[in-house]
Order: structure tokens, then C-alpha cells, then sequence
């Protein structure tokens, strides 16, 4: 049932639900006991060699799963790995707040992972599809539930693969410049042609920022240029590159608008930076997905997670809560002042309906309400929320 409890905090009041899935250990004595909150610093980050059907998987986790609590598993773009990528806004203070209470899984796509061995000749690198299909032993070997995924541009396209395969593992999902359609024709040849014409890392600097930000941020663009070049084997660039080049469009369409409409079932926040060659395919989209449980969030910078790791983070705390995780600071616009802390309480989910799902790789489980399932206790709102920041 449903436990009301009003709370004043600040002047303000705080609805109190019982929750299924506690976040945090708070006054609970039994999961202060139980937990382990792992420090940030290197030291515990450890790094797995997974194998999966179609090759090895670079993994870098901290933590351990804790009861029904999702994983936060990251998947990088073209040109990076897991640390160039994400560690700008994994290591912002807020953040860390976050994520402390959660394990933390970060995938390099095969052979991205700095001081890779490079593939021999004529290896075939998995495609798009098989990249997604890989995530499954990566749950299973840590025995996760399910997953939050947090992906930028060809790891959003993984992500977002993985959801539409096995929706029963994926709680949630922030998909970072995603772009969701396949290269036609002249677009293959374009960059077939910029390929014989230009260096590698000249070709995914072009990927990842726009001409503006080519010509008017060097500083930044020279120093990516330098890490694109010396941290990523070329060779198994190469192929990664050309795999994401030669993926087709993702078979999603708004529920209504065509029969059997394939969609993503769970919550997703679609962020796009400003500067961004990839806004167009994130607004399309946007356009496709279910609009009750999607949010759209548009940042300056050119990736967010590296240009706005504060807007980011606040972001991704206002998500957990439509998912059910509670703050203790107040409701604020995303657009608003930062809140003074990101840190949680144990408010929990209510259910205002009952919410099974089809078994997953660990059986069965109760899925994640979505935005429209819990509107009515949460007060979420039933549309696409676009904010631009």
C-alpha cells in the first residue's frame, strides 16, 4: 500500500513513499549494515575481460550489485574510450554523489580500451547488432538485474540496440547524440571519400564536432586530435568506425503511428549539446520515441557529458526521480541555480499499479515504473519535456 508521511524541510513539504527498491542506506540500519560505499578513487575500479558470444569485452566496474538496485553501465562513442569519454563527468563532485550508491560499469567496445592488442588482418568486427548483443554477458557475468545505460553517440546506438533486443534488462537509458539513421548512399560514399582523403583521427574529430567548433575551439580540438591518435589502437579504430558507419536505421516508431509499432519501453532522456553534428538525428529521434516516458534535453558544448558535467548531472538526478529515486533537495528547473547537493534519501517508489514483466536472464522481476505509470503519485508530466540549458 501507499504511505503518506509529510516531511517539512526548508519551509517546503515532501511526499514520503514506500519504496521497493531502496537508493541509499539513510537511517535504515539493516541496509546501512549490508551496504559497502566503495570510495572514487582508482584504486577501486576493476577491470574484467568478458566473454561473450561474439568476442571479448573490456569492462571497468566499482562496486557490487545491491538487491533490486539497477547497474549504471556507460558505452562510449566512435574514437573514445570509456575514460576519455565519460570521465570528465563521472568524477564531477555531484555525480560522484550519485553514483556512489550504485555499481558503475563502464564498456569499451572490443578493442577500444587504451593498450588494446591490435586485431589481426581480415578480423570481422562485431556489428551493430552483435555489439548490442555482447551487453547480455556482461548482466549475467555480475549478476545484474537490469541496467541504467548511459551512451553517446555510437555507444547511445548500442544502448538503445540492447533496449530494443532485451527490454526486460534495461530500466532506463540517457542517450547521448544519438543518431538513430543509417548512412544512405551518398553519405556512405562521402565518407568513403573523406576516408582516402583525410587521417583517422581528422575523420571521428568530424563525428564529434561540428565544423564551428573545427575551426573555432582548436585548443580543444587539437588535444582530442592527441588523445584519438595515441590512447585507441588505429586498426581496431578503423574497424569500429566503419561498423557505426555501416549501421542501419534503428527500427523505432512513436506507439500509433504505424502498426506494431516497435518503441523503447523504458524511460529515456535523449541529450543533445548545442555545438553537436548529431542534433538533427537526436530531434528525429526524439520524434519517434514514446512521449510519456521521454525527456529531451538540449546543452551547450559540443558533448555533454565533457562540456556541461554539472547541467548533465543535474539532469540525470531529475531522471532517477521520475523513475522513482527521490531527492532530498527541492524540485528545481533543470534550468534553475544548481541545488547545493546531489546527495539522496531512501524515498521510494510508489506502485500505483501492478507492474510485472516477461522473465530476463535472471528471471522474473517487477519493471521500473514508467513516467506514465506513476504520474498520478509522482507528479510527472505526460508529454516530452524539452529543456534547453
Amino acid at each position: 500500500g501507499l504511505l503518506l508521511q509529510e516531511m517539512t524541510m526548508a519551509g517546503l513539504h515532501e511526499l514520503r513513499f514506500t519504496e521497493e527498491k531502496p537508493l541509499l542506506r539513510s537511517q535504515d540500519t539493516e541496509l546501512e549494515n549490508s551496504d559497502i560505499f566503495l570510495s572514487t578513487v582508482d584504486t577501486d575500479w576493476k577491470e574484467h575481460d568478458i566473454e561473450t558470444p561474439y568476442g571479448l569485452l573490456h569492462v571497468v566496474i566499482r562496486g557490487s550489485p545491491k538487491g533490486n538496485r539497477p547497474a549504471i553501465l556507460t558505452y562510449h562513442d566512435v574514437g573514445l574510450n570509456h575514460k576519455l569519454c565519460f570521465n570528465t563527468f563521472f568524477n564531477y563532485e555531484d555525480m560522484q554523489e550519485i553514483t556512489k550508491h550504485f555499481v558503475v560499469c563502464h564498456v569499451d567496445a572490443p578493442g577500444q580500451q587504451a593498450g588494446a592488442s591490435q586485431f589481426p588482418q581480415g578480423y570481422q568486427y562485431p556489428s551493430m547488432d552483435q555489439l548490442a548483443a555482447m551487453l547480455p554477458s556482461v548482466v549475467q557475468h555480475f549478476g545484474f538485474k537490469y541496467v541504467i545505460g548511459i551512451g553517446v553517440g555510437a555507444g547511445a546506438y548500442v544502448l538503445a540496440k540492447f533496449a530494443l533486443i532485451f527490454p526486460d534488462l534495461v530500466e532506463g537509458l540517457v542517450l547521448m547524440n544519438i543518431d538513430p539513421n543509417g548512412k544512405g548512399w551518398i553519405d556512405w560514399a562521402a565518407a568513403k571519400l573523406s576516408g582516402l582523403t583525410s587521417t583517422l583521427p581528422d575523420t571521428v574529430l568530424s563525428h564529434l564536432f561540428s565544423q564551428e567548433e573545427l575551426v573555432n575551439n582548436t585548443e580543444l580540438v587539437q588535444s582530442y586530435r592527441q588523445q584519438i591518435g595515441s590512447v585507441v589502437n588505429q586498426f581496431n579504430l578503423q574497424l569500429f568506425l566503419n561498423m557505426y558507419n555501416s549501421r542501419r536505421d534503428l527500427d523505432i516508431n512513436r506507439p500509433g503511428t504505424v502498426p506494431n509499432a516497435k518503441t523503447l519501453r523504458c524511460p529515456v532522456m535523449l541529450v543533445v549539446g548545442d555545438n553537436a553534428p548529431a542534433e538533427e538525428g537526436v530531434v528525429e529521434c526524439n520524434s519517434k520515441l514514446d512521449p510519456t516516458n521521454t525527456t529531451f534535453l538540449k546543452v551547450g558544448g559540443w558533448v555533454p557529458a565533457a562540456c556541461q558535467p554539472g547541467k548533465l548531472t543535474e539532469a540525470f538526478k531529475y531522471f532517477l526521480q521520475g523513475m522513482g529515486y527521490r531527492s532530498r533537495a527541492p524540485q528545481l528547473s533543470l534550468c534553475a541555480r544548481a541545488v547545493p547537493s546531489a546527495s539522496m534519501t531512501r524515498l521510494a517508489r510508489s506502485r500505483t499499479a501492478s507492474l510485472t514483466s516477461a522473465s530476463s536472464v535472471d528471471g522474473t522481476r517487477p519493471r521500473a515504473c514508467t513516467h506514465s505509470e506513476s504520474s498520478e503519485a509522482m507528479g510527472q508530466i505526460n508529454h516530452t519535456m524539452e529543456v534547453s540549458c
